[in-house]
Order: C-alpha cells, then structure tokens, then sequence
C-alpha cells in the first residue's frame, strides 16, 4: 500500500478517487483550498464523508501557497502525488484568468518542485481533453500534436504537460497525466451542463443550449475514471528506449513520461443526453438555443487504445445509466440538503 497525497481532494473527482483509495487500504492526505468557485457546501458535505473513512486525512492548503505546500512534503513523505486541485471551466476562464495562472501554473510548479525535492515514486495530474483545442481529426488521439488551445484554462493544460515532462527529463521524476473527458455522475461539479441543466429543469427554467444543440461530448461516468486511476498507481512510467526525436510521438518520451486518454470512446450528442436526462427526471427541458460560445469546441472523441492496453481497461458505462444514477443521488441530496451515505453506485 502505498502513501498518497492527493490534491483537489474536496472536488468531484478528488473525492470520488479518496474513497476508492481508502477502499484499497492507501494511507491518503487530502488537501483542498475549498474555493468559492462553486458552493462550498457541497465540497464540506464531500468532506465529512472522506474524514469517516480509514486512512484519510485532510489538511486545507492552497497549491500556490509556496511554503505551505513544501512542509506538507516534508512532514508527509508521500511515495505517490495525484494533483486533481486546479481552477477548472473553460468559460470561466474568460472572466478570471488569473485564478487559472494561480492554481494551474504556480500551484503545478510547487507540486513539481515537491515531487523532485521529496523522492516521489510516481506523480500523477489531471490535464483535459480540451487540450485538444483546435484539432478536428477524431478521435482525439495522445499522439496527436497539440498546439493549438482554443481557451486559456486548456492553454494552462497544456503548458501542466509541458511542465512535466521537462521535470521528467531533468530530474528522472516518473509523471502521467490524465487528459479527462467530459466526467459526470453523483457529487458532481455544479458548473457542468448536465447538473445546470437537471437544476434548471426542476424549477421550471430555461436551459441554455450552445451551438443550438450541435455539440457531441465524450460523456465518461465517474466511476471509470477512478478504476483507471487507481490501475495507473502502479503503472510507473519509464523511458522508452524507441522514441525518436525525428518523429516525436508526444504521448510518451526518452524520459519516465506518458500521458493517456481517459474517456468512454463514445461520443453524444448534446440533445440526446438532453432526452436522456429529460427522462431520468420525468420532465420535459424549456429549451434557450443560443449560438457557440467562446472557447468551446464542436466535439471530444477519446481514443484509449493505449489506456487499454496498458492497463486492461478502458471507460464503458452507458451514458443514460449514469445520468439515472446522478439524478437519484440529486434528487436525495438537496431533497433535505443533507450528504447522504456513499452507494457503491457513486
């Protein structure tokens, strides 16, 4: 079992990852700025759920707090860093850029400076499918280039990348990053569409639909995403000896790098998950069709091929049984507003 820090521990899918590691005996430390980016009470409510589990602890620390970070490493002595903290939302990257440049660049670059100084075994962070930017060949593949960010939040993804694979190539740090797409389900973050839309729809409000509809998204259920991250714990990348400088394949390196694709290989179509989530909630969606807005992208397609055959296992659940499951964990959780038991569903 292994010493884990991880990063973002009271967001969606940090908090999901902590209770999948605690179920497999890791001894985790959980840090977390809790910022106002959405309501703070649904990451305490994910809180009070982590702390009763064995193994967790949690400490609230903000990433590009420099000195804060550098003791938690000292006194913590991880074998394994997850960074999951980051300023996330593509549109709200519009409004606050700077938040971006805090968390995802100062705050990645303490945690590099961690790993290199505290003997890491494995680094593993979050990038984006939204690194994908401007590309129009799909499925998106990890061996494809990259340099074209539509957004500054995948811009900073991008750079989260870059950043590591220099620490990589210096230091001898082993690093995989994650490139997410499109990651729903229960406890979910409440500036993404689905769980908008599901409030909207339930009080009667118009939902706003960009591009008139005619967007697909790699939807990937939560529960995947955290099989293949807890898979990839032991997955330590090494250099591979065939990399060729002449024809530089991105996904892999000389140096212990590797980055893969983590999402269902199944793209949606806007609308449809739109009748999907219209079902699971028995209502019909008062429909606002507006144009694309700035920084979005037409379509995320995940090739996992290399995922799959590195680890023998690739995202699979069904978009519409995922999203009945994220409606009844809505439903009961802001029924009474109090944080329900975790289900094995979730």
């Amino acid at each position: 079992m292994k010493r884990i820090l991880l990063t973002g521990a009271a967001g969606f899918i940090g908090f999901h990852y902590a209770h999948r590691l605690s179920q497999a005996g890791h001894e985790v430390l959980g840090i977390d700025s809790i910022t106002d980016y959405y309501d703070t009470n649904l990451k305490y409510d994910r809180l009070k759920i982590l702390e009763s589990l064995p193994g967790f602890a949690f400490q609230k620390a903000d990433l590009a707090g420099r000195d804060a970070i550098e003791g938690i490493f000292k006194n913590f002595k991880p074998q394994v860093v997850v960074n999951l903290a980051a300023q996330a939302g593509v549109r709200y990257s519009l409004e606050n850029p700077r938040a971006y440049i805090d968390s995802n660049l100062v705050g990645f670059l303490n945690v590099l400076e961690g790993c290199r100084h505290h003997n890491v075994e494995h680094l593993i962070f979050a990038s984006s499918s939204s690194v994908y930017g401007a590309n129009t060949k799909i499925p998106f593949a990890v061996t494809d280039n990259v340099d074209h960010p539509v957004s500054l939040y995948a811009a900073t993804k991008k750079a989260n990348e870059l950043m590591a694979h220099s620490y990589a190539h210096l230091y001898k740090l082993p690093v995989t990053g994650l490139r997410f797409f499109t990651v729903y389900g229960p406890w979910g973050r409440p500036d993404m569409a689905y769980f908008k839309f599901t409030q909207s729809i339930l009080k009667g409000q118009k939902i706003d639909i960009y591009n008139h509809g005619d967007m697909k998204r790699d939807f990937t259920y939560i529960d995947d995403i955290t099989e293949a991250m807890l898979r990839l714990i032991d997955k330590v990348p090494a250099g591979d000896p065939a990399w060729s400088g002449e024809k530089p394949d991105p996904s892999k390196s000389y140096a212990p790098y590797r980055i893969y694709n983590i999402g269902n290989n199944n793209p949606e179509n806007l609308m449809d998950m739109i009748k999907m989530l219209e079902s699971a909630l028995g209502v019909e969606a008062i429909k606002n069709l507006l144009p694309m807005q700035a920084g979005d992208v037409y379509a995320t397609f995940a090739d996992c091929d290399d995922l799959m055959a590195d680890i023998g296992f690739k995202p699979n659940t069904n978009l519409e049984d995922g999203l009945k499951k994220f409606v009844t964990w809505y439903r009961g959780y802001y029924k009474d507003n109090n944080a329900p038991a975790m289900k094995a569903s979730a």
